[in-house]
């Protein structure tokens, strides 16, 4: 694996993690690039947006435009995903305790 790859697996992770943190399980793309920059992540908002569309299509998350930023929202498949329930090639496996 590259580690272009495990960065991207990581940084889907984060994303995951972050949104299922949220009292309404949802973030703006925005603050997601911000929150992502503290991981060591810092990435355009295209890639943030890429990959806010790569979780949509695993049914990870659904998004919504809101004026100029996209709104996205944790899915119960993408909360059981950040916890470790369940496992999506693409998507870093939390760590134990993490």
């Amino acid at each position: 694996m590259s580690l272009l790859d495990v960065k991207r697996e990581d940084r889907r992770f984060q994303i995951l993690k972050a949104l299922a943190a949220e009292n309404d399980y949802s973030i703006h793309d925005g603050v997601l690039r911000l929150l992502l920059a503290d991981y060591g992540h810092k990435e355009s908002s295209d890639t943030i947006r890429t990959d806010i569309a790569w979780l949509g299509e695993q049914g990870l998350v659904t998004s919504k435009a809101v004026d100029t930023s996209i709104v996205a929202t944790i899915t119960r498949r993408g909360a059981e995903v950040a916890e470790g329930a369940a496992v999506v090639p693409g998507v870093r496996r939390p760590r134990p305790g993490e």
